[in-house]
């Protein structure tokens, strides 16, 4: 379901309705008061029956009051067009909620975590369309990212900017070097995941100025199995160590930080600049666990 379409058409229904009530149908319901105050002054003057001057007022407003009334169906469509239309310009151009479904990201992000994500350091971009307008930055090395799945743009994914336009990025024998130098690691506590009940081996890695923990499976082999067909894939080798790809013009390589865990850039390709959705920085709740609250690295 493609809930921005959903959000844009209810903007465009509802914005019609607030248009027409206000040039139409709310001049129209003020004429027809001004009438019916008009005529039940007259038939008070006509009758002379008015004796209780409060009374009068009372059934005098009520009566302008009943004319003013929008419609059911125009109070449910006008009104809610500002709340509508707010949502969507903030969920188009500042922050878009995301919920994590699979364990690719972990130790990161876990499944169930519902996180926010920046729609602007990567540039203002069009509603549905997805074009950049304005250029504000470009993702960068380490940076957590949504995007379009280059499979399947109706899905959106998320992992981790590990090459950027013109790099080598080279992942053999589960160590990642980008244009010949390793990133650094440190080994940490083996991680417990409490999914699959098993002992990972856990690092702390270093991309450029971000330090972030990833998990490798010792039971799984370093080469790449079942990798598909996809643009520039000549720009990749693949041995029996891991591959080595050259990042081309325009798009990302991308790798979840549960290395032996996520499809990533290695199975199917790069991401280009057109699918990105925006800069993952916040996890504002995981129902499972409350403690995982904050920013994410």
């Amino acid at each position: 379901m493609n809930f921005a379409l959903i959000l844009f058409v209810l903007v465009i229904v509802t914005g019609l309705a607030w248009i027409a009530d206000k040039l139409v149908f709310q001049p129209g319901r003020r004429r027809a008061a001004e009438a019916a105050v008009a005529s039940f002054d007259e038939q008070q003057l006509a009758t002379g029956t008015a004796t209780n001057a409060d009374a009068v007022a009372s059934a005098r407003a009520k009566l302008r009051d009943d004319k003013l009334r929008q419609p059911w169906w125009l109070e449910y469509s006008a009104s809610f067009f500002p709340v509508i239309l707010a949502v969507f310009l903030v969920r188009s151009f500042v922050v878009e909620p995301f919920k994590i479904p699979s364990g690719s990201m972990i130790p990161t992000l876990h499944i169930g975590d519902f996180i926010l994500v920046n729609k602007f350091d990567y540039g203002i971009r069009l509603p549905l369309l997805n074009k950049k307008i304005i250029n504000i930055g470009e993702p960068q090395r380490g940076d957590v990212m949504v995007f379009r799945y280059p499979k399947d743009e109706s899905e959106d994914y998320i992992k981790r900017v590990i090459g950027v336009p013109g790099d080598i990025v080279a992942y053999e024998n589960k160590r990642l070097i980008i244009n010949g130098k390793p990133l650094p690691m440190t080994q940490l506590p083996d991680y417990f995941d409490q999914e699959r009940i098993a002992y990972f081996k856990q690092y702390d890695e270093t991309i450029g100025s971000v330090t972030h923990r990833i998990l490798n499976d010792p039971n799984v082999p370093p080469f790449i199995l079942g990798a598909s067909d996809y643009p520039y894939r000549n720009n990749c080798t693949y041995n029996s160590e891991g591959v080595v790809c050259k990042v081309p013009p325009g798009h990302y390589f991308m790798m979840g930080d549960n290395r032996d865990d996520s499809a990533d850039s290695r199975y199917w390709g790069f991401v280009p600049e057109k699918n990105i959705i925006g800069k993952a920085f916040f996890i504002w709740m995981n129902f499972s666990d409350l403690k995982r609250i904050g920013m994410i690295h």
